[in-house]
């Protein structure tokens, strides 16, 4: 079954360092909101501390349009060592899709574990 991008669940999260607290992250979008005004996008922003805990993970090699199969196969792996899933997947880029060929774009594929 394929759905149509429009209808993804999905987020972006951005790394910063361990650092950054809730403060300097409300003071960076207040800045933000100053320099450019405000918009639907920034009032959707929010920090969050990702712990991940244990996870399985594979390298997917090709379109993202094609990760299905190596999801499929990640799933399996996770059942076949009698784990169960625990949350989203989660996807890490590892290519800049505006300039690799789509055959040769890297993406993890990260799915938490118990």
């Amino acid at each position: 079954m394929s759905v149509p991008p429009e209808r993804w669940g999905w987020r972006v999260l951005v790394a910063v360092s361990h650092d950054v607290t809730p403060l300097i992250f409300e003071e960076a979008v207040a800045e933000v909101r100053r320099k450019k005004g405000d918009s639907e996008s920034l009032g959707r922003l929010h920090f969050e501390r990702w712990r991940e805990g244990r996870c399985a993970q594979v390298m997917h090699i090709g379109p993202y349009s094609e990760e299905r199969p190596t999801i499929e196969r990640l799933h399996g792996f996770i059942a076949e060592q009698g784990l169960r899933q625990r949350g989203a997947h989660h996807e890490i880029y590892l290519g800049d899709p505006r300039r690799s060929d789509p055959a040769r774009l890297k993406t993890v594929l990260r799915q938490p574990v118990e």
